[in-house]
């Protein structure tokens, strides 16, 4: 039986300046298609689904949907005509609530003789999110009150409030832990059984082969190939992405897990907000230490008290060294230590500065010369990181919010490795990058713990934590209820027993 066809674009064409970013860029997504759009980091997708999402506008070509002409003005217009998007990076607004949210841009929905009914809006709301399986957040608190992947469900709760046609999921899942997850997979199978459809970004190779139907392959903004899903393999897939074969174990080869006996951080019996209790760790020097657990583990909340944006509750994080505690970030970056967020876009770069102004933001003391900073010591400095990070861009003056997703995760490492930082807390460091940047960080992160860096991974990706770290730690409810030493033997299903 024949698809019948939901969206159709023909010709869509997207600079920013000199970047081409799609060039006749023609996709057809038919009704019970789960298309995966894949492409490395640069591809065009984002910029192709926020089209189509209305977030942006295309320069030339034209798009159909239900065989009418389709020219969204903004997101809410595309809403409306059931076409809903869940964007990569946080796409809630602080300091409003849930219900508020879930409804922004049709407040007007709930208005009375010129008043907001809160109760009626408040009452939707717990309609929605019971709906798609998340009656466990509640309409009325603040969005700030909700950890990093429960606000994600709450732009998803959003996007499904206008029951849409065409569901877009832009890198969504790389910011969800199981349970996120398993709450998406069921809205995906319920919008196929419906015969809507859903475009789904993803990095996450295996995941597309699960979920998707058909695969839809982007390289430097052309399309390169549509794949069914008789069609698809993971190398065939990697393959059109890159232009070549990729070869080899992205991870690293040892199996020894060796490090120094030289301790260089400890965190003595920490307890931090709602969920980490009592927590101590080591780190020694040269070592790859990896955390996992599920979302509220406390495992993300530890990469905050050991950089010191936190302050635990009762505790301490010592450097052994000079034996300073780390009392917040300013003393964290003094004595050299870097911390990359897992929210990147709102905690780890100035989006709206530019690439020079974000790698020396940790350096400015370093590049100070009689208390003065010159621009050509600046330039200097981001020219080598961009160089040796290999940063597409177009210039150390680009803002950062032009960058893709893997483009932008090498700014920020970028701007601790300029600041010669011993000690680095990468909370989820590959979330929302291509196969090959992946390889390129894990290459980093080894040569560092080869030159005597010692490393903090937070991890949700199971198979990262096996494959990079010499030691993982298993946090369950705040506590420590598992801890391994590399092995060939070390399996998945050997960490999951104390997760769960």
């Amino acid at each position: 039986m024949q698809k019948i066809t939901l969206l159709e674009t023909k010709g869509i064409c997207k600079s920013f300046g000199p970047t081409h970013a799609l060039t006749n860029v023609d996709i057809t997504i038919r009704r019970g298609d789960i298309l995966g759009l894949i492409g490395e980091n640069g591809s065009g997708k984002s910029t192709f689904s926020a089209i189509v999402a209305g977030a942006l506008s295309p320069d030339s070509g034209t798009m159909q949907l239900r065989g009418e002409p389709y020219k969204p003005s903004t997101m809410v217009h595309a809403q409306s005509l059931n076409v809903s998007m869940v964007v990569q990076e946080m796409g809630t607004l602080p300091r409003i609530t849930v219900s508020e949210n879930i409804f922004v841009g049709n407040l007007h929905r709930f208005k009375k003789n010129g008043f907001l009914d809160i109760r009626k809006m408040n009452s939707e709301a717990a309609a929605i999110l019971k709906e798609i399986g998340a009656e466990d957040i509640q309409p009325e608190v603040f969005i700030d009150q909700l950890n990093f992947e429960d606000r994600k469900i709450v732009e998803l709760a959003r996007a499904m409030y206008n029951k849409p046609d065409l569901l877009i999921i832009d890198e969504t899942t790389t910011a969800l832990a199981q349970k996120g997850r398993t709450l998406l997979y069921r809205i995906i199978e319920k919008m196929n059984s419906e015969n809507k459809a859903v475009l789904f970004i993803s990095h996450d190779l295996d995941e597309l082969m699960e979920v998707c139907n058909a695969v839809t392959v982007l390289r430097d903004g052309f399309v390169i190939d549509t794949l069914e899903k008789d069609q698809m393999s993971i190398g065939k897939m990697r393959s059109l992405m890159v232009g070549r074969e990729l070869q080899g174990n992205y991870y690293r080869a040892d199996y020894d897990g060796s490090y120094e006996d030289e301790v260089v951080l400890e965190v003595n019996q920490v307890t931090s907000g709602p969920v980490l209790e009592n927590f101590s760790m080591k780190l020694h020097k040269g070592e790859i230490l990896g955390i996992g657990g599920l979302a509220n583990s406390g495992m993300h909340e530890l990469g905050r008290v050991i950089f010191g944006i936190d302050k635990p509750i009762t505790g301490e994080v010592i450097l052994s060294k000079n034996k300073t505690r780390v009392k917040n970030p300013l003393t964290a970056i003094r004595n050299k230590m870097g911390y990359v967020s897992k929210d990147r876009d709102k905690e780890a770069l100035i989006i709206n500065a530019t690439i020079r102004e974000n790698i020396v933001l940790s350096s400015l003391r370093k590049l100070q010369s009689l208390l003065l900073i010159t621009a050509g010591r600046e330039k200097a400095v981001t020219e080598q990181q961009i160089e040796s990070m290999s940063i597409k861009c177009s210039s150390d003056t680009q803002l950062c919010r032009e960058l893709s997703g893997g483009n932008k995760q090498k700014v920020v490492f970028a701007k601790w490795l300029a600041a010669q930082s011993e000690i680095l807390i990468l909370d989820c460091p590959t979330r929302g990058i291509d196969v090959g940047v992946k390889a390129n960080m894990y290459a980093l992160m080894n040569d560092l713990k080869n030159s005597g860096r010692s490393i903090v991974m937070i991890s949700e990706e199971l198979p990262e934590l096996i494959g990079m770290s010499d030691r993982i730690m298993i946090l369950k409810d705040g506590a420590l209820t598992g801890e391994f030493t590399r092995s060939e033997n070390l399996s998945e299903h050997m960490l999951i027993e104390y997760m769960i």
